[in-house]
């Protein structure tokens, strides 16, 4: 058996049929919103990756902090064979789960990416005989199914990505994590942190604009597949700190009265001036939040770290 195997469970139209649906429910909605998962193409992906090295955005570099720290007691705590990572893109982070894994057997990197997927798989491939890779092709917030690979399990899902669910998005992925679980398996969750909110605010609003780029780039994929006509200069770049819901909101707001047409719904999409369109929600957490969380979906948090300034966390839970 070849240490590199792909399955594919999204249909190869899947991509657009499902920002066709986003993006006529979302544009038709009051307020309007767009889901965050659109921001990533090539060019919105090398925009993140730029992000991630601002001064202003702290949670890669806490998450990476932590990992590096406590790599060797996750492993301890686990025992994991197989690691599943949700959402798994360039796998970076996820070489300090794999160093610290003694007796680690396969890898399961989950992603939309097809051209993401396999780069990372042979990658890791070369860097470590011995290891097997199955990714999957997948939507991780749709049902999953899992390769047959040797239990434990430590399914990991980093990056604090679930913050852009609503609340009841969590739970209902979560329920659906727990549901690929077996007693023995593991959870490892990325969550960042309620803090100061000039700190958050200048995390999604850097001043050298790059965030403003990566949050108009929705627009721009938007043009490119579906034909629609924004003009991203026409909108400006909003963060904003809710402290009712303790999340940061990104939006775009429109400077002028214009209409936006999009051809392939037969769409004609009227903004009023200062009208605003949600793009993410990134909501923060506390410790007694996440534990309660992870117990309605039938987990139970055991272990807790954070990075040194306490700003991010990384918890571990298992099956009640």
């Amino acid at each position: 058996m070849s240490p590199f195997q792909v399955t594919r469970t999204l249909p190869e139209d899947a991509t657009d049929a499902a920002l066709r649906v986003d993006v006529l429910r979302g544009l038709t909605a009051q307020p309007k919103t767009l889901p965050p998962k659109w921001f990533y193409d090539a060019h919105g992906s090398e925009l993140f990756d730029r992000i991630t090295e601002l001064p202003e955005y702290y949670p890669t570099r806490a998450e990476r902090e932590i990992l590096l720290a406590r790599s060797g007691e996750i492993a301890a705590a686990t025992g994991a064979r197989t690691l599943v990572e949700l959402g798994s893109g360039s796998s970076d982070k996820t070489r300090h789960l794999l160093d610290a894994l003694i007796g680690m057997h396969t890898y399961v990197p989950v992603d939309v990416s097809e051209s993401a997927l396999t780069g990372a798989g042979q990658a890791l491939i070369a860097e470590r005989p011995g290891l097997n890779v199955h990714a999957l092709i997948a939507d991780f917030t749709d049902t999953l199914t899992l390769p047959d690979t040797p239990g434990p399990r430590l399914l990991a899902f980093l990056g604090g990505t679930i913050g852009n669910l609503l609340p009841v998005e969590r739970a209902a992925f979560l329920a659906s994590v727990r549901s690929l679980l077996f007693p023995g398996d593991a959870l490892l969750l990325g969550t960042d942190l309620v803090k100061d909110e000039q700190v958050l605010v200048r995390a999604y609003d850097d001043a050298a604009g790059v965030t403003a780029a990566f949050n108009k780039n929705v627009l721009a994929v938007v043009n490119r597949e579906l034909g629609a006509d924004f003009e991203p200069a026409a909108f400006d770049h909003v963060a904003l700190w809710d402290a009712e819901n303790e999340w940061i909101e990104m939006r775009l707001r429109s400077l002028t009265a214009q209409t936006v047409k999009i051809p392939v719904l037969d769409l004609a999409v009227d903004f009023a001036a200062e009208e605003e369109l949600r793009t993410e929600v990134s909501a923060k957490f506390r410790k007694e939040g996440v534990r309660s969380e992870l117990a309605a979906a039938g987990l139970e948090l055991t272990h807790w770290w954070t990075d040194t300034e306490g700003r991010f966390a990384l918890s571990l839970s298992t099956v009640r």
